[in-house]
């Protein structure tokens, strides 16, 4: 009887699972596993940086429902902990087992990983991180996009996933009995504020409501998805990041969503919906390419930024009391929550980069301690878009203004007042600008500027002059 291990990673689903599919395919047992990587819990801090509890939590919620599914089915999830390639290699011994299947993975520490384990043990990589793997996207002569309207019409010529392509849960796995494994760790907890049970039914019940449901909320995406207020957004990103659901399973529902769509206005929005899963790709192909992203400016001309790095300034906007309403509630959002809408994501990006001139780095990092969804490829996409330094950046004298984004994306200051309790008795009028409420509006609201809120750290016009002479220092320095 063969045998062969599952190495799960960032695919904890049982449907469409291209490495469990495989495992299942080439031999008569199957060993689920999921090793405990000390360098990526940020038990090695020196590697890893501040470890992100929430993600973390929602991972090991993942792995218990995952156990679950399995149990179901007849099997179980092994669990180690230690230096992975140590840890399936005596898996191999123990169960006997011929060979190890996993999905590929782009950011760099798993490239490395996966080449120190296949230098010794018998490792077989699948696709399924993506539709189509970042060398399959590329132009007529090879080479990678760095743009992404090229990218994606590309990637929208090749052939798209369909609904009878996604590959079903096995009804049974056959595993090798009594095989020692850790518990499953029940801490950190998830905090109350997050809006994220884990596992991959709740994975699909969201794609089903997003997409499929009488009224499918994808068909007002393209209208609502900018609102901060609304619920217009599929909130699909932490499900997408740990594999609860595949990229397939979302790509095919939204072709299905398309082909059901009753007028242009709900096939517009199916295809803005499918735009960002495509700029999900794009950003892991620029990683699988560019893998130098992470630790500098991708265009060579930005990379000689001179930051002024405050660091009371930086706490402020990390604490949420900048002074600016729509920045706070995000960042009070993220805190609390693990999550940020993407609108917000670009508007407190602008202002740490542009308006305060911090380092990207310095948010990068800050978000990838505190996001569920946190991904290196798309939280480093974003930030280098938004700090004009990155692949298909927005310009670099492109500047958000916190209060005219406000007002046009949370008009009656619902978000903000959700998140800001100081201004939650604010009049409609000064929500975004509560520093010009005249003395007796302050008092009468009980948020008094200065006091109970605390006035803009930074004066906007200001900032963005500020902003471009240094970046156009920048540009005319070589980089080193």
């Amino acid at each position: 009887m063969t045998t062969a291990i599952w190495w799960a990673r960032r695919d904890l689903r049982l449907a469409d699972n291209q490495a469990l599919s495989a495992a299942l395919a080439h031999a008569d047992q199957v060993v689920p596993v999921f090793v405990l990587d000390p360098t990526l819990l940020a038990e090695n801090t020196a590697a890893c940086g501040s470890v992100a509890e929430k993600r973390v939590a929602f991972l090991f919620g993942g792995l218990r429902t995952l156990d679950a599914d399995l149990h179901a089915r007849g099997s179980t999830l092994v669990v180690r902990r230690g230096e992975p390639r140590d840890e399936l290699a005596a898996l191999l011994i123990e169960t006997g087992a011929e060979a190890i299947y996993a999905e590929a993975d782009v950011w760099p520490y798993g490239v490395q990983r996966d080449a120190r384990v296949a230098k010794t043990l018998p490792l077989r990589l699948t696709g399924g991180l993506t539709v189509h793997p970042p060398d399959a996207v590329l132009k007529a002569d090879g080479t990678p996009y760095v743009v992404f309207t090229p990218y994606s019409r590309k990637w929208k010529v090749l052939p798209p996933p369909e609904f009878g392509d996604i590959l079903p849960a096995p009804e049974r796995i056959a595993t090798p009995p009594d095989v020692a494994s850790l518990p499953i760790p029940s801490e950190p907890a998830l905090p109350p504020d997050v809006p994220f049970p884990p596992g991959a039914a709740e994975a699909q019940r969201r794609l089903d409501a997003f997409l499929t449901s009488d009224e499918p909320p994808v068909y007002r995406y393209a209208e609502t998805r900018d609102r901060m207020d609304l619920d217009g957004t599929s909130r699909l990103s932490p499900y997408l990041r740990f594999g609860m659901l595949s990229a397939r399973q979302a790509a095919a529902m939204a072709g299905l969503a398309r082909e059901l769509a009753p007028n242009e206005e709900a096939n517009r929005g199916v295809e803005t919906w499918l735009n960002e899963l495509i700029w999900r790709e794009f950003y892991q192909a620029i990683l699988h390419h560019f893998p130098h992203v992470l630790e500098r400016s991708f265009r060579p001309n930005l990379q000689t930024i001179p930051w002024e790095n405050d660091s009371a300034a930086f706490a402020a906007w990390c604490e949420g009391r900048t002074g600016y309403p729509v920045i706070d509630a995000a960042m009070r959002q993220l805190v609390r929550s693990g999550w940020m809408h993407n609108r917000t994501r670009m508007i407190v990006a602008s202002f740490l980069a542009k308006d305060l001139l911090i380092d990207w780095r310095w948010g990068e990092r800050f978000f990838m301690q505190h996001l569920i969804d946190g991904d290196p490829a798309a939280n480093n996409g974003g930030w280098q878009w938004t700090a004009g330094t990155g692949t298909d950046a927005a310009p670099y004298f492109r500047v958000f203004n916190p209060v005219t984004q406000g007002k046009k994306y949370d008009p009656q200051g619902v978000y903000v007042r959700r998140w800001v309790e100081e201004l939650a008795n604010v009049p409609d009028r000064f929500i975004h600008e509560p520093w010009k409420m005249p003395p007796d509006a302050q008092r009468s609201s009980g948020c008094i500027v200065g006091q109970d809120y605390p006035d803009p750290i930074v004066d906007h016009a200001w900032a963005r002059e500020r902003m471009l002479a240094a970046y156009a220092q920048a540009k005319e320095e070589p980089a080193h």
